[in-house]
C-alpha cells in the first residue's frame, strides 16, 4: 500500500511538472509591462539628460566615462523596448520600427565614442542621437525636442 502511494504521488508530482518540462527553452517572449511614456521619460529622457550633463565639459575620470557608457546603453535598449510597443495603426509601424532602430544605433553610437574616452566624437553622437529623437518625435506628433546641449539641472 506504501508502495503503490509513493508512485502515486511520484506520478502526480511528475504530471504536474511536464507542461515546464515540455515548454521549448525561448518560448517566453517580450511583453510590455510600462506605457511608453514612462518608458520615454523613466529611461531614454533620464538617461539622455544625464548625458547631457555628463558632457557639459570633458569628463576627468574613467569612471565618468564608463557612467556615460552605460547611460548611452540605456537609451539604446530603451529603443529595443520601444519595439515591443508599436503603435496601434498598423500603417504607422514600419516607421516606429526603423525610427526605433535609428535611436538604437545612435544611442550605441555614443556609447562606442564614449568607450574610446573620445570627448568630440562623443559630442557628435550626441547630436545625431538628439536627432534621431527628434525625427521620431516628428514623425509621431510628439510634441517634445530634446537638445544635446541643454538638460534640466
Amino acid at each position: 500500500m506504501l508502495r503503490f502511494l509513493m508512485i502515486l504521488v511520484l506520478g502526480g508530482v511528475l504530471l504536474s511538472t511536464q507542461p515546464l518540462i515540455s515548454q521549448p527553452i525561448g518560448a517566453a517572449k517580450p511583453e510590455p509591462v510600462a506605457e511608453t511614456r514612462l518608458v520615454m521619460a523613466g529611461l531614454a529622457k533620464a538617461n539622455f539628460d544625464g548625458l547631457v550633463r555628463n558632457l557639459k565639459q570633458q569628463p576627468a575620470g574613467a569612471d565618468t566615462w564608463v557612467f556615460i557608457r552605460g547611460q548611452s546603453l540605456l537609451v539604446a535598449e530603451s529603443a529595443n523596448l520601444l519595439m515591443i510597443r508599436p503603435p496601434q495603426n498598423r500603417q504607422a509601424q514600419p516607421l516606429w520600427m526603423a525610427r526605433a532602430a535609428e535611436m538604437r544605433e545612435a544611442g550605441s553610437k555614443v556609447a562606442r565614442a564614449a568607450a574610446k574616452k573620445d570627448y568630440p566624437a562623443t559630442q557628435t553622437a550626441m547630436v545625431g542621437l538628439a536627432n534621431s529623437c527628434n525625427r521620431c518625435h516628428e514623425s509621431f506628433r510628439v510634441p517634445v525636442r530634446v537638445n544635446p546641449n541643454d538638460a534640466p539641472e
